[in-house]
């Protein structure tokens, strides 16, 4: 579209145009939430009996932040794209993965022997080390998304985002406890085992909605080999990601047969860290859609589930059921 700032060929925001791509294109966000060059935060010092220093404390954040188009057809999502058109966005988040890994992080001794179509050269490159990167998708003006061009965002900073935070303290002290098996790797044993909550699976893949879902129609997409990152996939299980990730957003559209809003994440072994820490990650990615009774009736957090807990609407079992049965052909396709 001819307005549209990422569209091949097109000015962005910040006067920069964008090249005539014909795959995906990633670039330095131009409203940048975390920024390479900021001020340094002043923390304020005082005795144990100062108020302020005991109970107000922050830390100043750096990083980069990305937005990485999807395809140069400003009319599609994921659910459109065959899993062949989304490989290459696999190989570019991968590829900046990889650009952004620190020096000293284990999982460097990988990147020459991966096989990507995405240079190098290709995919940005930092100025300096940051410890976490997230990987992330926000798809309707439900979640908060004011461009509909396929794309998400790449976001690095200097600290350990608490999400994926708590979920690497959960995995360590799990190996820890269960001699060395990994948290992931048993659920996923588990729920192939009972089948209840299994949506589908491929040669290496299971999506699941999982047994502590609060979003209605919740999934999580984990390999069923232990994998800690982009960078340890085969070109095989690039592909299975790709028709796993399609699998689940063209259900997603068939079931209210609309063009179905969520936000997905991945979450995988930070761009610093020690051995330990890498070994312990599990990749997976989640997917926490809005929608409830149909294409308009959203799920809110709100009352009881905001001040106490959340509230299911729906059990995961109940929406495991309705997403197997939403497989087939994307349903806009009967319609042209």
């Amino acid at each position: 579209m001819s307005q549209c700032y990422l569209c091949p060929g097109n000015p962005r925001a910040a006067g920069d145009t964008n090249p005539k791509y014909e795959n995906t294109f990633a670039f330095v966000n131009d409203y940048s939430a975390v920024k390479e060059q900021q001020p340094e935060y002043e923390r304020t010092e005082g005795s144990t009996e100062d108020l302020e220093a005991s109970l107000l404390k922050a830390e100043g954040v750096k990083g980069v932040c990305y937005v990485l188009t999807f395809s140069p057809k400003h009319h599609l999502t994921l659910a459109d794209m065959s899993a062949n058109e989304t490989l290459p966005v696999i190989d570019h988040w991968t590829r900046i993965y990889a650009n952004h890994l620190a020096a000293s992080n284990p999982l460097k001794e990988l990147v020459v022997k991966v096989n990507l179509s995405v240079s190098k050269e290709d995919a940005p490159t930092p100025k300096d080390e940051y410890r976490y990167m997230q990987i992330f998708e926000n798809k309707g003006a439900a979640m908060g998304c004011s461009n509909p061009h396929p794309h998400c965002q790449v976001w690095t900073t200097s600290s350990m985002p608490e999400e994926p935070g708590k979920e690497m303290v959960a995995m360590a002290t799990y190996r820890k406890e269960h001699g060395g098996r990994h948290l992931l790797a048993d659920y996923v044993k588990l729920e192939l085992a009972k089948a209840e909550r299994v949506v589908w699976e491929n040669e290496t893949f299971v999506v699941i909605c999982p047994w502590w879902a609060v979003w209605p129609f919740e999934v999580i997409i984990i390999p069923k080999r232990h994998v800690r990152c982009l960078l340890d996939f085969t070109d095989a299980e690039r592909l299975h990601f790709a028709e796993a990730i399609q699998e689940v957003t063209r259900r997603y559209d068939n079931l209210f047969e609309c063009s179905f809003p969520y936000s997905s994440g991945i979450h995988q072994a930070p761009l610093k860290g020690t051995q330990e820490e890498i070994d312990n990650s599990y990749l997976h990615m989640h997917f926490y859609p809005p929608l409830l009774r149909s294409a308009t009736v959203r799920k809110f957090l709100v009352g009881y589930e905001l001040m106490a807990e959340p509230q299911r609407d729906i059990t995961p079992e109940q929406a495991t059921v309705r997403l197997r049965n939403c497989g087939g052909e994307l349903y806009r396709k009967s319609l042209s």
